[in-house]
């Protein structure tokens, strides 16, 4: 990978407002963890199934999505989340359950599973006291990770995925984790590094809700130090993956509404087995897979099935015929496969790194978002996005921002990411 980041060089994703792969349910603002730096109002419990049932029928109406991402607080809390998950599998789409796993045993991830569960997303990092756990580093967590990703596998069928949000004092701890889950490419299909938005950098602006001046900070800040004192770019996390992979190669992204040049979601996917890794698949593979699954499904594919992630070798055996880079991954694993013909009795996986990259405020004021924001989420009948939905909460609008004062930009220099994030100055992360 190159020290910069260039959106012109992926595959940009085909998700739009209303035709997208992912839609976001919360059912309920409860959680049994209480994560630094939250900012989310747990006083209002639970919704009854009436009032997600409304929900969804906004998402039919509106939005076009292969999957449902079930959300909170955390949802395993909701006394009715069998029936939650059931009600969305009926409706057409694959239940996606994002959870920190507290709440998930054998028992209920059978009766999850039974009511058409696709996968879940667990949200693992330092943020939360766990109780019995102590952590002092992300690398500590990973056998909580790999607890959640063996218990899915055991009971098979499932998507897993792992959150994590990054701050400036986690960010060295990105190659470990990278590491672990590439050693486990069976039964960890996705890792997801989200980075934290960063609350302390309100005060370079003054925010109007309806020409009103507001307290935003008051809002979204939460005092803690678990947040570093500094917001951080995509490029430094990508290159900080690439410590632990010097392969790594992004191929797909979604960008931000107010500046081309930025990504808000990047995604590189490995091919590769327990042993060693065969190289990132192109943008072309997918571009031919999101296609593909709009083709056979109407929908853009979000959350893959196992069993297509279990089919690395024959992927990139078809796609080699019409791309070179997935030429020189299927030429690797022949290769590979030669010198160890048993090999050919086992599966390459399809393993996928993403970067999330937060809400940016330019240098004048403006609020750059993910384009095609795979996030949105229903209220009051409305699609809106769901990291700002405390603002239309409280004030019925999303904020606007003007600046205090002239701003110069920020310009970070953090080794090899610095090209990239020196390129464009005026973003500054909240």
């Amino acid at each position: 990978m190159t020290n910069e980041i260039v959106p012109q060089r992926y595959y940009r994703l085909p998700w739009t407002l209303t035709d997208n792969g992912i839609s976001w349910l919360e059912v309920t603002s409860r959680c049994n963890l209480a994560c630094e730096g939250c900012y989310r109002d747990k006083s209002e419990g639970h919704k009854s199934l009436d009032e997600i049932s409304t929900d969804l029928a906004v998402f039919k109406q509106l939005r076009n999505s292969d999957c449902i991402s079930i959300a909170g607080g955390d949802p395993l809390v909701h006394p009715q989340i069998v029936d939650i998950v059931r009600m969305i599998s009926k409706r057409g789409w694959k239940p996606i359950i994002n959870t920190n796993g507290v709440a998930l045993d054998r028992e209920l991830l059978r009766e999850l599973k039974k009511a058409g569960v696709a996968g879940f997303t667990f949200h693992i990092d330092t943020s939360q006291k766990r109780k019995g756990v102590r952590a002092r580093t992300e690398a500590d967590l990973n056998p909580v990770r790999q607890f959640y990703a063996e218990m899915l596998a055991r009971e098979g069928g499932l998507s897993c995925s792992f959150n994590q949000t990054v701050t400036s004092d986690t960010l060295d701890h990105i190659p470990e984790v990278v590491k672990w889950a590439q050693r486990h490419p069976d039964i960890v299909h996705t890792v997801v590094f989200i980075l934290y938005r960063e609350p302390r950098l309100f005060g370079e602006f003054e925010f109007y809700a309806h020409a009103r001046q507001v307290n935003l900070a008051a809002t979204y800040e939460k005092a803690t130090a678990w947040g570093g004192d500094r917001a951080l770019r995509a490029a430094e996390v990508a290159a900080k993956i690439q410590e632990a992979d010097p392969e790594y190669e992004p191929s797909a992204c979604l960008n931000g509404t107010e500046d081309a040049a930025s990504t808000k979601w990047l995604l590189a996917t490995r091919i590769a087995n327990k042993e060693r890794g065969f190289g990132y698949v192109s943008p072309k593979f997918m571009e031919f897979v999101q296609q593909g699954h709009r083709l056979v499904h109407g929908t853009w594919l979000s959350y893959s099935h196992p069993k297509f992630l279990g089919a690395g070798r024959l992927s990139a055996a078809l796609a080699g015929f019409f791309d070179k880079r997935m030429f020189a991954i299927a030429t690797r694993q022949a290769l590979s496969d030669l010198r160890k013909p048993s090999s050919l009795l086992k599966k390459n996986y399809l393993q996928t790194f993403t970067i999330i990259q937060p809400i940016d405020v330019t240098s004048d004021g403006r609020m750059s978002m993910c384009d095609g924001c795979p996030d949105m989420t229903v209220y009051k009948g409305k699609l809106l996005w769901s990291c700002r939905l405390e603002e239309w909460k409280q004030f019925g609008c999303f904020v606007s921002a003007k600046p205090r004062k002239q701003q110069t930009g920020i310009v970070s220099s953090v080794g090899p990411a610095s090209r990239a994030i020196k390129s464009n100055p005026e973003q500054l992360v909240v």
